[in-house]
């Protein structure tokens, strides 16, 4: 057993300086362990063993946060996650009760901390760092803690070991995301977690060491230290509901991925932004006979061609269907040069592939295996450019006209300094040809490879054999004790495919008893179609993990969202038994008060799909999807807001997201559009959707408070967005100028209308948001600011022949050629077009002109709605979400998808229903149902009054619930009969005392109201 370590050995390593001003008495240091301090991808345990003389079950808690990831356990027992995606120089902590957990005697702390070492859509790098403290507290009234009793801290008395379980090479998830799981059970195993363990007789291969003092609470980069101002969030296990296939495989030879953008950009690490760049990366296949094979890839936009022996194969002359890309070649006895031609862009992707060939063979560096433990090669970069969208490029301008750069000129010789040895390249037939490029090659690192791509081994298997699906194998969908059985499988394999019968959003947790070295490969996906599966391009959503002997139970760290989970076990000596295998669904903690039922099934149907859906895109922000990206995007958040007031009514997740945005100023005075990111990105409507987010913030909530806090910030980002008003009057600006994901014409620099008219309602947002914080005469700047913005729109952007605004003024002066349906709505929502142009506006609501561009996303969709009632037209917005979210249902769809088929943009095949399945942009239905069919809407700041005014559209009937931000909830239920010649529309409204409530029946109608209180 350990034992304490001596304050002697309390070292600090760096001398920070102090910047917080403590709203906590940390006891706490913060602290490490090895060289690195920002390492790659590296889990590193901490553990701190300590003696209880008595414990009466007293209340204790561990007050924590580190960088990135933690998970806690005391006594072996799991019992926190975090912290909360923040700031680094505003770090979230989280207080986790666990004086149920300790006893008398010996207690353990454990924790695993996760270092991502890179940025990601949700992390801005800081440096590897754990702070932590055990107290146990006394509570005095309204449940204050009365006095606190520190018992341990973090110092360097904790022992530190790196996880040896854990591969620390395996590839990136996305762009969007830090790294995909693999886990070697033989090198790991649980009892670490408890006390009386004995690091000398472990098991495991975890070398222990004492923990090194890093700083202070309120050093840099945590300058700041917060308490979490969310609740933890929920875990609560979900079981498949069946097995969907089953099938005996053969893997391919061998996979691989490359980190291509770090090792073209190795400042990357620092930031998420997209590159550019032109290079190779080299390898040999040392076949030990001559034979054919395959090499396949995986949508990597970079990736221009290979070549094999001094002969090219271009990406687009390759086998398969968008976006995998096969190529047969032949290999030679010996030695085969491969060389993978890079010229374009990624943002973090990386490069996943295999070779399958019948013939063995194995990849050696071209470089000798003296030089270099890496079986790869870099060539490049030649030239290369980090690209931010709301910031000018200084490079040359020529390499614009180049394709790889966005122009549509091929490369040729004269395109930057050693283009003519980088065209050289691909005609290169031996590795001693590679002299010539010596002053551009090196080895790839070693620590950018992955050994293996178990998304590729996953999608591409040599031979797949369909299996009856036996009563024995749905054991594994059952809260029991059986199992499902495979035989053992040494050369081939099985795969299972397991549907959860939803998407869900959370932790994957699984028990096995297999022989040692057996191979469990997991991987996630939202849809498939009988045999047609719609694989994660762009997102390597796989976990591999190896079996120790015997039963065991592995419970990843790691978020993921799926519907349908791939179970692959190969390499196993003897049958294998499979006990369970579980999600942790993990969301924030709701109340489901929110109810919708109707005369019309599909709309009930499509309305629950809306509640789950925003049900599973609230985690400890707002997120786009559970899957492909886990971003809290600034823009989407604002419509997700809304639809969770009408569904949950929670308020810390909005006012948590909302006072996270003006943290990215120090990135830029215009905030980013995602965030906390290494990815500095701009779309002004985020921004703008930002602002009017606060304003209904306040109007829901009543708090003058957050009007009076955040109005500093938004006046800051507006006044900067209003040094970019041009001579004309009008925004012009760089920046990623997005709105839907359709062909509509948004440029990144210019005058774009939608933007216009949106900042244009935005500053009349902000005037009335100025008002509630007290500030008059500022409101009445932005007020009359936005009126002038108004009337330029309204001068330059409309055309008088096609009685539309235009699309955009390209930065050349040129208008656009196309109109869209997006453009249109927008000006008609933001009161932008008034008198005829708003009557024609409103005329393409009802029959929209058939060369306009058509809105392309349920997201778009949310404002067309907003458009349709304005004009008094909730039938066409029922008729619109039948046909549309009706198509979800059709599919079998359990959430909302993020875009409408037919759409070629964001997705990796053309052919995809969508990318996302699960999309929190797109649960409008849960908005408009309750705010405009049920028709409850505030009429007073904080809803202290509220007018009931329901819109039937073509229904018979509906009921339904909407939560209060006040507490309790807003029953209706109203019915239209015929009765007597007459058309009756019975209203029935229950609501808490204290509200004012206004019944207004539609007009046309025989009112019969029914009013009562709780």
């Amino acid at each position: 057993m350990e034992t304490d370590q001596t304050a002697a050995c309390c070292q600090k390593s760096v001398d920070y300086p102090h910047k917080e001003e403590r709203t906590f008495d940390w006891k706490a240091h913060w602290i490490w362990g090895g060289t690195e301090k920002l390492p790659r991808n590296e889990w590193r345990c901490f553990r701190r063993e300590f003696e209880l003389q008595t414990w009466e079950g007293n209340s204790a808690q561990v007050t924590i946060t580190a960088d990135a990831k933690y998970v806690l356990y005391v006594n072996g027992i799991q019992c926190g996650r975090g912290p909360n995606r923040s700031w680094p120089f505003e770090l979230d902590y989280h207080v986790h009760e666990v004086g149920h957990l300790l006893h008398a005697g010996s207690n353990t702390l454990a924790i695993i901390v996760i270092s991502y070492g890179v940025a990601t859509f949700s992390y801005v790098p800081g440096r590897g760092g754990l702070l932590a403290q055990l107290d146990s507290v006394v509570y005095g009234i309204e449940e204050q803690v009365k006095y606190r009793n520190n018992i341990i801290s973090t110092d360097c008395s904790w022992q530190t070991a790196i996880h040896a379980g854990h591969e620390q090479r395996s590839p990136r998830m996305s762009c969007q995301l830090a790294f995909s799981e693999q886990m070697d059970g033989r090198h790991w195993c649980n009892e670490w977690l408890a006390a009386g363990f004995n690091k000398t007789n472990s098991s495991s291969y975890m070398l222990w060491e004492n923990a090194i003092i890093i700083g202070e609470p309120g050093d840099s980069p945590w300058l700041n230290l917060k308490p979490s101002d969310i609740p933890d969030l929920t875990e609560q296990e979900v079981w498949p509901v069946r097995v969907e296939s089953f099938k005996e495989v053969t893997p391919i030879s061998r996979t691989c991925f490359l980190d291509i953008r770090q090792a073209m950009e190795p400042a990357g690490a620092y930031h998420a932004n997209p590159v550019t760049f032109a290079g190779y990366a080299v390898t040999i296949i040392h076949s030990f006979e001559a034979g054919e094979a395959t090499i396949g890839f995986v949508g990597f936009p970079a990736l221009n061609g290979i070549a094999l022996n001094g002969v090219f194969y271009p990406v687009t002359a390759m086998e398969g269907e968008k976006p995998q890309r096969f190529q047969r070649v032949q290999l030679n006895e010996g030695e085969n040069l491969l060389l993978f031609e890079l010229a374009g862009s990624d943002h973090g992707g990386g490069l996943h592939f295999g070779i399958d060939s019948l013939v063995k063979f194995e990849l050696v560096s071209p470089l000798g295996a003296a030089l270099t433990n890496s079986a790869f090669a870099l060539i490049g970069p030649f030239v290369k450019r980090v690209h931010i969208d709301h910031k000018p490029e200084n490079d040359d301008t020529s390499l614009k006209s180049y394709r790889i750069f966005g122009g549509d000129q091929e490369l040729d010789e004269n395109a930057f300094v050693g283009a003519d040895i980088f065209l050289r390249c691909r005609t290169m037939k031996a590795a001693s040809e590679l002299e010539s490029a010596k002053a551009w090659l090196s080895p790839f690192p070693v620590e950018l490879i992955s050994e293996a791509s178990v998304f590729v081994s996953s999608i591409w298997k040599r031979s797949s054999i369909a299996k009856p699906v036996s009563e024995e194998l749905h054991r594994v969908c059952f809260s029991n004790q059986q199992c499902t059985q495979l035989p053992a499988c040494m050369e081939s394999g099985y795969e299972l495919m397991l549907d959860f019968g939803m998407e869900y959003s959370g932790f994957l947790r699984f028990e096995v008893d297999a022989p040692e070295g057996t191979v469990i490969d997991l991987y996630g996906l939202e849809y498939m179609d009988n045999e047609r599966r719609q694989d994660t391009f762009g997102l390597d959503n796989t976990l591999r993990y190896i079996c120790r002997e015997g039963r065991q139970i592995y419970e990843s760290p790691i978020r993921r969202g799926l519907r349908y989970l791939m179970v692959t076990v190969q390499g196993a000596s003897r049958a294998v038994r499979l006990f369970r295998v579980q999600m942790l669904q993990s969301n924030y903690p709701l109340s489901e008060i929110g109810r919708f039922n109707s005369s019309d099934p599909l709309l009930n149907e499509v309305w629950k799909i809306s509640k789950h859906t925003a049900k599973l895109c609230m985690e400890d922000t707002f997120v786009d999807c559970p899957a492909y990206e886990q971003a809290f995007w600034v823009g989407d958040s604002r419509n997700e807001a809304l639809i969770n007031y009408y569904l949950f009514g929670a308020k810390d997740i909005v006012k948590r997201c909302l006072q996270l945005v003006p943290g990215s100023s120090y990135e830029t005075p215009l905030y980013m559009d995602q965030l906390p990111s290494g990815w500095s990105s701009v779309i002004p409507n985020w921004t703008f959707f930002w602002v009017t987010a606060c304003l209904e913030y306040v109007n829901y909530t009543g708090s003058k408070q957050f009007a009076n806090d955040i109005w500093p910030k938004v006046r800051f980002t507006l006044d900067h967005y209003l040094q970019h008003v041009d001579s004309k009057g009008l925004l012009t600006i760089q920046a990623w100028n997005f709105l839907d994901w359709s062909p509509m014409e948004q440029p990144n620099e210019g005058t774009v209308t939608h933007q216009n008219v949106v900042f244009a309602r935005t500053l009349a947002d902000a005037a009335s948001l100025a008002e509630l914080a007290g500030e008059k005469a500022a409101g009445d700047v932005y007020r009359q600011a936005s009126e002038s913005l108004s009337k330029a729109i309204n001068q330059y952007l409309w055309s008088e022949e096609r009685q539309a605004y235009v699309d955009c003024i390209y930065a050349d002066g040129a208008y656009s050629c196309s109109f869209s349906m997006q453009t249109q709505v927008m000006a008609l929502i933001t009161n932008v077009a008034a008198g005829s142009r708003c009557e024609q506006l409103s005329s393409y609501m009802v029959s929209p002109p058939e060369d306009f561009v058509a809105i392309g996303s349920p997201f778009m969709a949310f404002f067309y709605y907003e458009a349709l009632i304005r004009i008094g037209r909730t039938d066409l917005v029922l008729e619109d979400i039948r046909k549309n979210f009706g198509e979800m249902i059709k599919y079998e769809a359990t959430t909302c998808w993020e875009l409408y088929p037919g759409f070629v943009e964001n997705r990796p095949n053309p052919k995809d229903l969508t990318r996302s399945h699960c999309h929190a942009w797109s649960a409008a239905p849960g908005y408009f149902m309750g705010a405009y069919v049920l028709g409850i809407k505030p009429t007073k700041v904080g809803w202290g009054a509220v007018q009931i005014a329901p819109h039937p559209g073509n229904l018979d009937w509906a009921k339904g619930t909407v939560p209060l931000p006040g507490g309790g909830r807003m029953d209706v239920n109203w019915s239209i009969r015929e009765e007597n010649g007459q058309r009756i529309f019975r209203l029935e409204v229950i609501a808490p005392k204290g509200i004012e409530v206004e019944l207004v029946v539609p007009e046309g109608y025989q009112a019969e109201c029914i009013q009562s209180w709780l």
